[in-house]
């Protein structure tokens, strides 16, 4: 198994992007393998912060949104809302460290 090229935070070469820079780019990797990684030190004697790149030219367009997609993200997002232990739309995503709605935290 070859090892991957592994560059410095910022130090990239053209050509490369992340899933993040090609996702503002309208792309994503579209199957396509990791051809390097970035490495961001960090403090403290902590492991750096890994990110893989993807080629550029080889991405593929993001796909559209289509009304099915759409409305299986409406659900989950919906389900995300609903508080597991009063079942109320509390209007705000419930906080998972919390496991249920900021009211029915702070009764139990």
């Amino acid at each position: 198994m070859s090892t991957l090229p592994v560059y410095p935070w910022h130090l990239a070469p053209e050509g490369l992007a992340t899933r993040r820079q090609l996702r503002a780019l309208g792309l994503r990797p579209g199957g396509q393998p990791v051809v390097a990684q970035l490495q961001r030190p960090r403090r403290r004697g902590r492991p750096p912060l890994l990110g893989y790149l993807y080629r550029v030219d080889q991405a593929k367009p993001v796909r559209p949104m289509t009304p099915g997609r759409t409305r299986a993200l409406a659900a989950a997002l919906r389900a995300r809302r609903i508080c597991p232990q009063c079942q109320q739309d509390r209007g705000y995503c419930i906080p998972r460290s919390l496991g249920a709605c900021v009211p029915c935290a702070d009764n139990h």
